[in-house]
């Protein structure tokens, strides 16, 4: 009798991936300690909370269990806090566990690859094989002919009979330049990153840390330099990432441009970008004699013009800016429009959801461009 292959959906009852207590609780911690910006108090007292409510522990294994789990693994350690008292931080360990977690959240599981993995769309001497041949030029090294194509031309040429290689059968077969590509990340940590009920500022530090991440393990030879922006701007570490708060800021837009160019002009590398991340309208920049300008109502347009000319500037330095605002109101995005337009760069109206995906996608995609 023939067997029948039914083609179609097969559902069956959701089993848990197999994980123990720790595994469990540790997924929920690092999620808890990034929002709560590295505090681990307040992060522990939501775990708590969180275990009534769901029951993730039992008479086997507690909160504090854990706790005592994470200090011999070596996540947490024991510290002096700025009050003086004595509490407990999270070590470096944690930050790279963090980092790999945002990865895996918004990347996926990314393998690490060699070194520099960075193609462009010009064929030449390189170290990436195309699949596509050329003839032999006086110059090209003997490692890069292919034999096989070679050895094809000489039969199709000159016969099985009579077989012989001449310099006219040999083809060569093109290969990519990799390049390395420098990029800053710009954060706004304005006030507004936390207004309206909505919490922007932790996608936006999830992101910093996936990308930080991604590029440290899978193309090491990139740079990624993170600068953050309020009334000022300045750079802070990756290891800095999940302490990363919100102000009681103005948006100086300017600011973390002119630092944002100012760190690529030192890079060697022929590849330059800026990823900023923003919500709201420039409203402040620093005058020459140190003083602020300031201005929340509407788009100033003394502000606007100055975020205008930065644009220009980068574009003149072959620098693209790629604006990802999160942010939906349509003045705004005009003033986003002629930001872009002015550096000749791209632009990106998303919500929360999907900033992740958005800037690795473009981040694939400029890291094959090569600006000569």
């Amino acid at each position: 009798m023939k067997e029948e292959h039914k083609n179609g959906f097969y559902f069956k009852t959701y089993e848990a991936p197999n994980q123990s207590p720790f595994e469990k609780l540790f997924g929920i911690f690092k999620e808890l300690i990034t929002h709560t910006s590295g505090d681990f108090d307040e992060a522990i007292d939501w775990l708590r909370e969180l275990d009534k409510e769901y029951k993730l522990t039992d008479e086997n294994y507690t909160i504090d269990d854990f706790i005592e789990d994470l200090k011999k693994k070596g996540y947490i350690k024991d510290e002096l806090k700025d009050d003086g008292t004595s509490g407990i931080g999270i070590t470096a360990k944690t930050e790279r566990a963090i980092r790999q977690q945002a990865l895996d959240q918004i990347f996926g599981n990314l393998k690490r690859s060699g070194n520099g993995n960075h193609k462009t769309k010009y064929a030449g001497i390189g170290d990436e094989h195309t699949g596509e041949f050329r003839e032999f030029h006086f110059g090209d090294g003997l490692e890069r002919i292919s034999l096989t194509e070679s050895l094809r031309n000489a039969q199709i040429n000159n016969g099985v009979d009579s077989f012989m290689l001449t310099e006219n059968d040999l083809v060569v077969e093109e290969t990519q330049y990799k390049s390395q590509m420098s990029t800053v990340l710009m954060i706004d940590i304005s006030h507004s990153m936390i207004l309206y009920g909505e919490d922007r500022i932790t996608p936006a530090k999830k992101v910093a840390m996936a990308l930080a991440e991604l590029i440290t393990t899978r193309y090491p030879k990139d740079t990624l330099d993170i600068l953050v922006f309020g009334n000022d701007a300045w750079t802070i570490a990756i290891k800095d990432l999940p302490y990363l708060k919100v102000g009681p800021y103005h948006t100086n837009t300017v600011a973390g441009l002119q630092l944002a160019m100012d760190l690529l002009r030192r890079k060697r590398n022929t590849n330059k970008q800026i990823f900023m991340i923003t919500d709201g309208k420039p409203s402040c920049v620093r005058e020459r004699d140190g003083s602020y300008y300031m201005n929340s109502n509407g788009l100033d347009e003394y502000i606007v013009d100055k975020c205008y000319n930065q644009a220009q500037q980068a574009r003149k330095l072959h620098i693209p800016i790629t604006t990802f605002m999160i942010a939906s109101d349509p003045y705004l995005q005009r003033f986003v429009n002629h930001f872009t337009e002015a550096n000749q760069g791209k632009a990106f109206y998303t919500g929360l959801k999907g900033l992740g995906e958005m800037i690795f996608e473009d981040y694939e995609a400029n890291r094959k461009k090569r600006v000569r």
